[in-house]
């Protein structure tokens, strides 16, 4: 019987082998079929690339573009968008550095009376500031527009105070000069606010930069900078400020 077992086991073995011509078929058929499977799979991701990319949704292009290049890197879906996926990983930088920009600024809406609303917009400095020796502190640029009080832009402290019953500040635009600007500091002790005169020109400024800085002396002597990313500002949240 384990003879006879045996033999069978060699029959078998030889029959498989007898025919290597059926079995590299089988094994590129096999493949194909492995290859079609993949592609299809990338076609899918391709699917979603693209509409991401037709709808401008940058950062969900670039996921999807991420994930076909490393789990289809051999496929042909994959060297079709292969060649531009480059810009669209800028482009999603681009439109994440804006989101990231927008989420700085606050924007408020408050009834003063039955005179109407006042609306802000503000936004913190990039940086803590010491402006006393107290340590550093946020600096708020605000924005508002009051019923009563019309518009203003102006400074706020949180500790020390400004050196500015009537002064000058300087505002630099991104990388460029500093231009100097009026200023004034309110005779009052609620708040440790310094008002940007033209304050006109100010939001212009801030809603075409990427970041401004603003130098303004301080009581403890010098002066300090803070810079505010004010690239992602909305203007719809100001309706009647300037365009």
């Amino acid at each position: 019987m384990k003879r006879l077992i045996l033999a069978a086991a060699c029959a078998f073995a030889l029959a498989a082998c007898s025919n290597p011509e059926e079995e590299r078929r089988a094994q590129e058929a096999a493949d194909a079929a492995a290859r079609a499977q993949k592609e299809q799979k990338a076609e899918g991701v391709a699917k979603q690339y693209d509409m991401a990319v037709a709808a401008q949704d940058w950062e969900k292009a670039r996921i999807h573009g991420g994930s076909l290049l490393d789990q289809y890197k051999d496929t042909d879906v994959a060297a079709r968008i292969e060649p531009g996926y480059a810009e669209v990983k800028a482009k999603a930088d681009t439109a994440r550095e804006l989101r990231r920009m927008q989420g700085l600024w606050q924007y408020n809406q408050m009834p003063v009376g039955n005179k109407g609303n006042q609306v802000s917009a503000s936004i913190y400095s990039k940086e803590r500031v010491d402006v006393d020796g107290s340590g550093p502190k946020p600096v708020q640029l605000i924005f508002r527009d009051h019923p009563e009080w019309k518009r203003h832009a102006y400074l706020v402290l949180q500790a020390g105070d400004f050196r500015c019953p009537q002064c000058t500040v300087k505002v630099t635009v991104d990388d460029g000069k500093p231009i100097n600007m009026a200023a004034w500091r309110p005779k009052t002790d609620e708040a440790i606010a310094m008002f940007i005169t033209d304050q006109k020109a100010l939001w212009k400024l801030a809603r075409k930069a990427k970041s401004i800085s603003i130098e303004f002396p301080v009581k403890a002597g010098g002066t300090r900078t803070a810079v505010f990313e004010t690239g992602g500002v909305d203007a719809s949240k100001m309706p009647n400020w300037w365009n």
